[in-house]
This record gives C-alpha cells, structure tokens and sequence, in this order.
C-alpha cells in the first residue's frame, strides 16, 4: 500500500489516509448560516475519498467574515444550520472518513465583496462593516483603513474562537484548525507588514506571537478531545515579512501548546506581491517545518498528481497531502489516485459498481 492511502494518527484522531480536502471558502452562507448549496457541496467532498475534510474558512464573529456569504459559527442560527447538513454529509460520506472545520476572523480583510462580485471592499451602499487589524494599515489601495485592535479586543476574540469550537464539537466535527495564514487576522498580527505596533502585542516574534498562541492554547484546552492545528504562512514572499525560519518558530510554539499538526501555506498579507506560483511550489515550507519541528505537517499548494503526492510522502516532506482546486476540478480525486498508485480505497455502497474490477470503463476512461 502506498503512504498515501496509509492510516495517520493526528493527535487523537485517526484518518484513513494521508489525503486532505483544504478549507475553500464558497461564499454561499446567509448571516453566517449554511444553505442548499452546502447541503450539495459537503456530501460531494465527502465522496472524494479524502481521510479528512476541512469545511472553509468560518468566521468567530460576525464581523470577522470576508464576505456577506462566509460561513460562520457565531451563533445560534450557525450552529443549528450546520448540524443537519453535517449530519448528512457524514452519513454519505466515504466511510472512516472525518470532518473538520477551519476557524478564523478575516480581519481587515473583512468586509469585502465576493470574488464574482469584483473581490473589493465593500462600499457602504452594500452594507460594509467596520474591520479591525494590529496596526492602522489598509489591506490595499482603496480599502478602509481598519481598526486598531485594543487588548479588550483580543480578548473579546480569543472568547470568540473558544465559543465556535464548541460549537463544533457539538456539531460532531473531528478536527479544529485555527487559521494563522492568507492576511486574515492571527496572520496580520504575526506578520511585521501587517503588525507595527510596539506594545504586548507587536514588535519582535515573541510579542506578535503571543496573540495566536493564546487563541491556540485557549481552543486546546477547551477542546482536549479533538484534533487541533493550524494553517500557517511558509512565506510572505516579501522583504520585511514573515520567513521559512519564523514558520519553523511558530510551528515549534504551536506544537509545544499542544496543537496536533500544521499547514503550511504562504502569501495573501497584501496582493501586491508576486508569487511565483507553479506545481508543488510550497512543499519545501513544508518539508523544513516536518524536518525541523516533528509536527505532523500538511503540504499544500498545486499538488495535482498522485504520483508526485505519493513521492512527496515517500521524501519525507510531509505527512498530508492537502488539496483544493484539484479537488473542486475532479472530485473523485482519492479514487483515481488510488487507481493510479494500485491501492485500495472504499466507496459509498452507491458507487461500488464503478470500482476498477467491476467496471471495465474505468480502463477506458483512465488507461
């Protein structure tokens, strides 16, 4: 059996195999609340032969939404609206497979327009809303300049994170992980282009730290019995911001407080900087994070063929294979990688008669 398609403990969880769907905002939700398009989309990843599902981005507070459509956990009417559709994405689900949710506050990201819509801030005609950051500096040109967050205001969000992970808990999910990455808040305050300050909060590594490693403490401790990580920034690709070297830091922190894995991904502080984005261009984050700190690590970032997703794992330079796009472009991606490495992988009962020594097509399809 390849690694791929090998089991993986993380932290008290035990995953199937080595394969991640990563968190892809839809922005589809109402106030916060999951909707029909949810109710098709989940039960879709959930068929992908992933080990592991992590639901998009979800905001802690209302106000820490991207977008009018964010998917939240921020109340009542959130938590009531997810529990049903999780439960029926689980219940058609590759079995074995779990479910996590990714928390996170968008920061002065925040209160932004959809991608189709043009992907700008919110004009006040569309019912903008006030955004919040380490220092008072916009995203970009022609956003507002955001908030200064005040003590009471990290404390006010720590709560916040605390709050949604038991409601995600309640909701049945396996896996919590707290997004420190893509310019949304906790990466805004780690990151010296986004954080100015000089105060508890700001300076060196230590003090803008401390903010994301409370949120991270005050979750696992609230939640000992589910996994915990975190999606981290290999890079900010830019002179002055976050290095390889800091993420092996924060990692090593995350680790030491009890979180149970990471994510390494990169960019999104400001959109002016050019990543030279091409196939497997974040493993090696990865790679040195695994190698330097023992954490379980996710690698990420146009990885594609199951092949090289396979040697990723066989090098050492990571544990996970975390998919997006690849997965909204063929979402049996885990099938067919399991076809293509000679492997074994269940199917919904539904689904069986597609399996390689059922159905001739399948040779047809993918000689």
């Amino acid at each position: 059996m390849s690694i791929l398609f090998s089991p993986l403990a993380v932290g008290p969880v035990t995953v199937p195999n080595r394969i991640v769907v990563s968190p892809m905002c839809q922005y589809s939700a109402e106030d916060g609340c999951a909707g029909d398009w949810h109710r098709t989309y989940l039960p879709m990843l959930g068929m992908s032969g992933a080990g592991l599902v992590i639901l998009e981005a979800t905001a802690v507070e209302r106000r820490g939404r991207i977008t009018h459509g964010c998917l939240g956990l921020y109340s009542d009417a959130a938590e009531r609206a997810l529990a049903p559709v999780m439960a029926a994405a689980r219940a058609y689900a590759v079995p074995g497979t779990k479910w996590g949710v990714q928390l996170g506050h968008s920061g002065r990201k925040g209160s932004s327009q959809r991608p189709w819509e043009g992907g700008r801030a919110l004009p006040p005609a569309e019912d903008a809303w006030p955004t919040f950051g380490p220092s008072a500096l916009p995203f970009d040109d022609g956003w507002p300049v955001p908030g200064l967050l005040e003590a009471a205001d990290f404390e006010r969000i720590e709560r916040a994170f605390v709050a949604a992970a038991l409601r995600a808990r309640r909701i049945g999910f396996d896996l919590i992980e707290l997004h420190m990455a893509h310019g949304y808040l906790m990466h805004s305050v780690l990151s010296p282009l986004a954080n100015r300050r000089d105060d508890a909060f700001g300076g060196d590594f230590d003090r803008r730290a401390a903010f994301p490693l409370a949120v991270a403490r005050a979750v696992r401790a609230a939640v000992p019995d589910l996994a915990v990580g975190a999606r981290i920034t290999g890079t900010d690709w830019a002179e002055g911001g976050l290095t390889p070297e800091d993420a092996v830091r924060l990692a090593a922190r995350l680790k030491a407080e009890g979180l149970d894995y990471v994510c390494v991904s990169s960019g999104g502080i400001t959109p002016k900087i050019r990543i030279p984005v091409g196939p497997n261009y974040q493993v090696p984050f990865a790679a040195r994070v695994k190698q330097e700190t023992g954490i379980v690590t996710q690698a990420v970032g146009m990885i594609v063929d199951p092949v090289e997703a396979e040697a990723i794992l066989q090098r050492g330079e990571a544990d996970q294979i975390a998919l997006a796009r690849a997965i909204l472009d063929d979402p049996r991606w885990g099938w067919h990688a399991a076809e293509r490495l000679g492997s074994e992988i269940e199917r919904p009962a539904q689904f069986a008669r597609v399996a390689p020594p059922v159905w001739p097509g399948s040779r047809m399809r993918r000689p």
